[in-house]
């Protein structure tokens, strides 16, 4: 009997490492204050493209340091139910934090930035640019790009200073939101319900 025990412990393994895990790249955090415990928080593991948001509490995930990725651009479109915002990238997504703040706030010099709405959300990517060695934009326009959409007013860049891309989202009113990466190309993409 401890032999077909033993053997069957085996054969579990045996398939486990067959199957193979692949280790998260980043983790997620839970900020204080937010209206979710961590496992509930939507983050880019558990949040499936085209699902409808649930989630209200801060994102934050953290990778190691490395080269800047490149923010090339943010589009964005209305969808059934919900807004959707992506972030254009070249290099794999970085480390990202996503929060509900009172007001949009210009990287670097802390200045306010004129838009006006019913809520704000701002994304902060890291370490990212949106320029070249050369100084030449790869986000061109804006500040201020207007969407008018379901729920999203408009989408503001708020900063490309010391390897931090600043991304503001300008909503007419608060409401769930998921956030979650894709690659081929890689995007961070952002949904706000309406």
């Amino acid at each position: 009997m401890r032999s077909s025990g033993f053997a069957a412990v085996l054969l579990c393994l045996a398939v486990l490492a067959a199957c193979g895990s692949t280790p998260p790249r980043g983790t997620a955090t839970h900020s204080p204050g937010s209206a979710r415990p961590p496992a509930e928080q939507p983050t880019a593991s558990q949040t499936p493209s085209g699902s409808m948001p649930t989630g209200t509490g801060d994102v934050e995930v953290q990778r190691p340091a490395g080269e800047p990725v490149l923010v090339k651009g943010v589009t964005f479109t209305k969808l059934p139910g919900l807004d959707r915002v992506v972030i254009n990238l070249v290099g794999e997504v970085p480390g990202y934090s996503v929060r509900w703040v009172n007001a949009l706030i210009q990287e670097g010099s802390g200045e306010p930035i004129d838009v006006q709405g019913g809520a704000y959300l701002q994304v902060t990517v890291r370490p990212a640019n949106a320029h070249t060695d050369a100084g030449v934009p790869t986000w061109s326009g804006g500040p201020v790009f207007p969407a008018r959409l379901g729920n999203l007013r408009s989408v503001v860049k708020t900063g490309d200073f010391e390897g931090v891309v600043g991304i503001g989202i300008v909503l007419d009113h608060r409401a769930p939101f998921s956030v979650y990466e894709r690659t081929a190309p890689d995007r961070l993409v952002i949904d706000v319900a309406h």
